[in-house]
């Protein structure tokens, strides 16, 4: 491969961003902008209810936000004008034909000026209902490669995937394509189409029925949960975000094509500035869930690997992927991950949270600070005496109270489910990634760093080595006071 400079690539680009909102997305726009004034222009694919509010939604969810204070204070007096001239908020949903875009007009300027295109959106929820998360992930990944196929000046497109559509794979998991329609435990064959099918019979049923909106959502989810677990993955999300990947891989034809697989992503190591975050992620939920000692164990492996990435990395990968591979019909998959060259267990974090929460403890809303104990980490069996012993045994006793006593044990009980329900919660949403014993092979990772070290992109704006990183200062100095301050209400 041979890069040319970042920087003169994106000069007088027009770029096609899907999932803007997103924590990524809007990362990458604010990199973008930053980097490289002179990009001709970013069309952003915005749902809003009405066309009108598409402004305001841009504005709200992604410009104003604390993200763009650098570019902000750079820019002074210009930067709404700046704004205005490269930013193009699109009424869309990628869910839709043509991106939902009814403007004709605009669609045809669009396919006429577009150079790239980024798909960032998607349903992160791991138990989505299932219609949701093939309607955004599955067939939005499919309309977007079509949409891109359109146009005619369009040289890359990037599809981000993540690192788990592996699913619960064990040893060195390879940077290679799905085949279309294999199943991850080999049972069954996937037929994404009959899967379509489900979910709009499913549907038909709970309307003939007269269901609730409540009882129509959590059907769905349950029912994605049981349609991924029946191919071999773990959750809806990881799922529909495979077949998203067959599909987008089977359709591309000519069109030059990248899929891009972040690990857990965490907050950024240093753009635009140290610890921007947005959302709360895999670790960062049971982190929140600890400092307010709603849980003082978990399960897990302690000595398990946790791949973790700040996300100015994963977007500094993204652009120069798309340099390396502009114009050129590659299979390149990418892991943007950290197992491999500068791997961190499980116990290190949990040190790490200790560590600091205890320094720098979460204040209750009465201004108390709450002292945590010292995070354990237990195979599955302790773990569920450990919940028997400490939380239901407590919550039958409270139940029977409740029966006879007084408006304390009431409330007692109520916090107590609360409890309960919190943590078993998260054990069935993350339990599968706490006992992870797979490493991200990084080859063609490597060969992008050295490729863009050789061709003179600047590494010091453009890094993504994940070996840079000192994880305790990281997650001491930069993560958790991140969590602390944009996460925990």
């Amino acid at each position: 491969m041979e890069l040319e400079s970042v920087r003169h690539f994106l000069k007088g680009k027009t770029i096609l961003v899907t999932g803007a909102t997103g924590f990524l997305g809007k990362i990458f726009v604010e990199k973008v902008l930053r980097v490289q004034p002179d990009i001709k222009k970013l069309y952003l694919i915005l749902r809003a209810s009405i066309p009108s509010s598409i402004a305001e939604r841009m504005h709200n969810e992604i410009i104003g936000k604390d993200l763009f204070r650098v570019l902000r204070d750079e820019l002074g007096d210009n930067f709404g004008s700046f704004i205005s001239e490269k930013v193009i908020a699109v009424a869309g949903d990628v869910s839709l034909e043509n991106l939902g875009i009814k403007d004709a007009n605009l669609r045809k300027d669009m396919l006429e000026e577009i150079d790239v295109v980024l798909h960032s959106a998607a349903s992160t929820k791991f138990d989505e209902r299932f219609d949701t998360a093939m309607r955004t992930n599955t067939i939005g990944a499919l309309n977007v490669l079509y949409f891109a196929k359109n146009c005619t000046k369009v040289v890359i497109l990037l599809h981000v995937s993540t690192a788990y559509v592996c699913g619960e794979s064990e040893g060195l998991i390879l940077e290679e394509l799905f085949q279309m329609g294999k199943s991850l435990n080999g049972f069954s064959k996937l037929d994404i189409d009959f899967e379509m099918k489900l979910v709009e019979n499913k549907l038909n049923e709970l309307k003939t029925q007269n269901s609730k909106e409540e009882t129509i959502t959590s059907v769905m989810r349950s029912f994605g949960l049981e349609r991924a677990k029946k191919h071999g993955w773990p959750n809806t999300y990881v799922f529909t975000k495979a077949m998203a990947e067959m599909l987008v891989e089977h359709k591309k034809e000519n069109l030059p094509v990248i899929i891009l697989r972040p690990s857990i992503v965490t907050s950024t190591y240093k753009e635009p500035f140290p610890g921007w975050i947005e959302g709360v992620r895999t670790v960062d939920s049971i982190a929140i869930a600890y400092c307010k000692r709603k849980l003082s164990c978990f399960p897990g492996n302690s000595k398990v690997v946790i791949d973790v990435i700040p996300a100015d990395m994963v977007v500094n990968a993204i652009i120069v992927a798309m340099v390396a591979n502009a114009s050129k019909c590659s299979n390149n998959i990418y892991h943007v991950r950290s197992s491999m060259r500068n791997p961190i267990k499980y116990m290190n974090i949990a040190d790490y949270g200790y560590k600091y929460f205890t320094e720098m403890p979460w204040m209750d809303k009465n201004r108390k600070s709450v002292k945590v104990c010292t995070f354990t980490i237990l195979d599955m069996p302790s773990f569920k005496r450990y919940i028997f012993i400490h939380y239901l045994l407590p919550l039958k006793g409270f139940k029977l109270l409740n029966k006879i006593c007084c408006q304390h044990f009431q409330k007692r009980y109520l916090e107590f489910n609360r409890k309960v329900r919190a943590a078993m919660r998260l054990v069935d949403l993350y339990g599968p990634y706490l006992f992870f014993n797979g490493v991200f092979d990084d080859s063609n990772m490597e060969k992008l760093e050295m490729a863009a070290k050789q061709g003179g992109v600047a590494m010091d704006l453009f890094y993504f080595d994940p070996k840079m990183i000192d994880w305790k200062d990281y997650f001491i100095k930069v993560h958790f006071p991140s969590i602390s301050k944009h996460l925990i209400k």
